[in-house]
C-alpha cells in the first residue's frame, strides 16, 4: 500500500515581452536563492545571509536527494542517518509531500524496522498540514506493518481529524481507542478533543466530553482547562471562560499559569473590554502569577487597537523598568499600530529604537513600514525600505511580497510590481489569493481591464476557484497579461 503523493507542478517560463533578464530569472537551472531582480531604481532583493543560506541549501539538498532516490526501486540499502535526518527535516518544516516520499523510501530499506514513534510524528505533521486523508491512509499502513497503535498514535490521529474539521471522525477514533486493550484515551487525548471542538465551534460537545472524563476517572489538567479557557475566550463566551477559570482555581489537579493569564486578558483585550482586561491582570498578579513578554505584548496591542497610544508606550516603559526585554514582536505591534494610525514619525522613531537596542527587524516589520508609507503616499520611503531589505538577511515571505506588490500596484508602477511577482518564484514564495487580487486591482486601476479579466478567468479555469491553485498556471498568467 503506498501513500498518494500529489504530483508537483513545474513552473513554466513562457513569456513574450518580459525582458531577457526575467527569462534568465525564471530558468529552473539557476539557483533560486542567489538571484536578484534589478530595475532602474533598485538593485534588487539581496540573498539571505551566508550562514542561513548554507543551512537552508544543505537541508533542501538532502531532502531533494533522498526524494530522487525514493522514485527508484534500486535504493534499498541507503545510509540510515541520511534517510532519517532527511525525514526529520521534512517533518520539522511541515513539508508533508516530501516527508511521505522519504518515509516510503524508508520502508523499502533492508534495515527498516517499523516504529510507532515515527508514525506518531508523521501523523502530528499531517494534522498541522490539515491532511486527514493522508493521515488515515498512513494509519492503515501502520496496521499493515504489524504495529499495535499506541495512545500517542491514536491521539495524533484524533488531532489530524479534529483540526481538519472532521470532528465525527475524531470522536470515532476515540471510541476505537476504548476497544483496544492498553490503549485507553488519556487526559491528553481528551484535551486534544476539546481543542478540536473549540476550533470547529462545537462548544456543546465539551460538557459531554468532560462528563465522560469524570465517568472514566480522568481529571482535568492545566492543559485541559487552558484549552477550554482559550477556546471560550476567542469565541467571546466570557461567562463560560470565567466559569472554567473558577473551576481551575478550585481544582486540586490544575493551577492557573501564565498561559491562563494571557488567554484571559487576550480575550478581553481583543474585543475592547479594557477594564475587564486590567482587572484580571491585577487578579493574576495577586495570585502570584508573573506576566511574561507575551502578556505585555497583548496589553500593548489591546491599547493600540483602542487608540490609547500613551498607555501603549507606558507598558513598554513598564517592561524596561521591570527588566523585561522587548522582542521583535513587541516592536512589530507598536510599529504596525502607529503605521495604521498614520503616525509616521512616531512609527519611524520606534523603528530606529528597535534597531538601536539590537532587536533585528523581521519581514513583518518591513511589511508594516511599507504599508504605512504606501497609505501615506510616501513611495520614496518604500524605495528606502527596499534598499534596507537588500542589505539585510531577513527571510522574505509571501505576506511581504503581497505588501510590496500592493504598494507599487497602487502607485501604478506595473513593471516593478511584475518584477517583484517573478521574484516570488525565485524565493519560492507561493502567491496566494491576496497576491492575485492585488494584481487584478492594479491592472483595473490602470485601465487594463481586459488583462485583469483574463487573469481572473484563467485562475478560475486552471484552478477551479480563486482560493486554490497550482503554481504553474499562475506564473504563466504574467505572459497572458503582457500579451493582452
Amino acid at each position: 500500500m503506498e501513500l498518494q503523493i500529489p504530483g508537483s507542478a513545474t513552473p513554466c517560463c513562457s513569456s513574450t515581452i518580459i525582458s531577457s533578464s526575467i527569462h534568465y530569472l525564471m530558468n529552473e537551472h539557476v539557483n533560486p536563492r542567489v538571484l536578484i531582480i534589478k530595475s532602474s531604481s533598485s538593485q534588487g532583493l539581496q540573498k539571505c545571509s551566508k550562514k542561513n543560506l548554507s543551512r537552508i541549501l544543505r537541508t533542501e539538498a538532502a531532502i531533494k536527494g533522498i526524494e530522487r532516490k525514493a522514485n527508484s526501486e534500486k535504493y534499498i540499502n541507503l545510509w540510515p542517518k541520511a534517510v532519517l535526518e532527511a525525514l526529520d527535516d521534512a517533518i520539522r518544516d511541515n513539508r508533508w509531500e516530501s516527508a511521505l516520499k522519504i518515509f516510503d523510501l524508508l520502508r523499502k530499506q533492508h534495515w527498516y524496522e517499523p516504529r510507532c514513534h515515527t508514525y506518531a510524528k508523521l501523523l502530528v505533521m499531517l494534522g498541522k498540514c490539515k491532511q486527514p486523508n493522508q493521515a488515515s491512509l498512513l494509519f492503515e499502513i501502520m496496521l499493515a506493518d504489524g504495529l499495535q497503535p499506541t495512545v500517542d498514535v491514536y491521539t495524533a490521529l484524533v488531532s489530524a481529524y479534529g483540526l481538519s474539521g472532521l470532528l465525527d471522525e475524531a470522536l470515532r477514533t476515540v471510541d476505537d481507542m476504548k476497544s483496544v486493550s492498553n490503549c485507553k484515551p488519556d487526559v491528553y487525548t481528551y484535551s486534544i478533543l476539546i481543542k478540536c471542538c473549540t476550533k470547529v465551534r462545537r462548544f456543546d460537545m465539551i460538557e459531554h466530553i468532560l462528563a465522560e472524563m469524570v465517568y472514566l476517572g480522568i481529571e482535568c489538567t492545566s492543559v485541559t482547562y487552558n484549552t477550554m479557557i482559550d477556546g471560550y475566550g476567542k469565541a467571546k463566551l466570557f461567562e463560560l471562560m470565567e466559569s472554567s477559570l473558577t473551576d481551575m482555581i478550585e481544582s486540586e489537579t490544575a493551577i492557573p499559569d501564565v498561559f491562563t493569564l494571557n488567554s484571559v486578558i487576550g480575550s478581553y483585550g481583543s474585543c475592547g473590554k479594557l477594564e475587564k482586561m486590567e482587572k484580571w491582570f491585577e487578579e493574576f498578579q495577586v495570585m502570584g502569577i508573573k506576566p511574561d513578554v507575551m502578556t505585555f505584548n497583548i496589553l500593548i496591542k489591546s491599547y493600540g487597537r483602542a487608540g490609547m497610544y500613551q498607555k501603549m508606550e507606558s507598558v513598554l516603559d513598564f517592561m524596561r523598568n521591570r527588566f523585561y526585554s522587548p522582542t521583535a514582536v513587541t516592536y512589530n505591534i507598536i510599529i504596525e499600530t502607529l503605521g495604521k494610525a498614520g503616525h509616521i514619525k512616531n512609527m519611524e522613531q520606534f523603528f530606529l529604537q528597535m534597531k538601536h537596542v539590537g532587536v533585528k527587524p523581521t519581514s513583518f516589520t518591513y511589511c508594516s513600514l511599507v504599508s504605512a508609507y504606501s497609505r501615506a503616499g510616501l513611495l520614496e520611503k518604500v524605495h528606502s525600505i527596499m534598499r534596507q531589505v537588500e542589505n539585510s538577511d531577513v527571510v522574505l515571505d509571501t505576506p511581504f511580497f503581497n505588501c510590496i506588490i500592493s504598494a507599487y500596484g497602487q502607485a501604478g508602477d506595473i513593471e516593478r510590481m511584475v518584477a517583484l511577482f517573478l521574484e516570488m518564484k525565485v524565493r519560492k514564495c507561493k502567491p496566494d489569493y491576496i497576491t492575485f487580487s492585488t494584481m487584478i486591482q492594479a491592472y483595473n486601476s490602470q485601465g487594463l481591464t481586459k488583462a485583469a479579466n483574463d487573469l481572473k478567468t484563467k485562475m478560475i479555469t486552471s484552478c477551479g476557484t480563486l482560493g486554490t491553485y497550482t503554481i504553474q498556471p499562475l506564473f504563466l498568467l504574467v505572459h497572458i497579461i503582457f500579451a493582452s
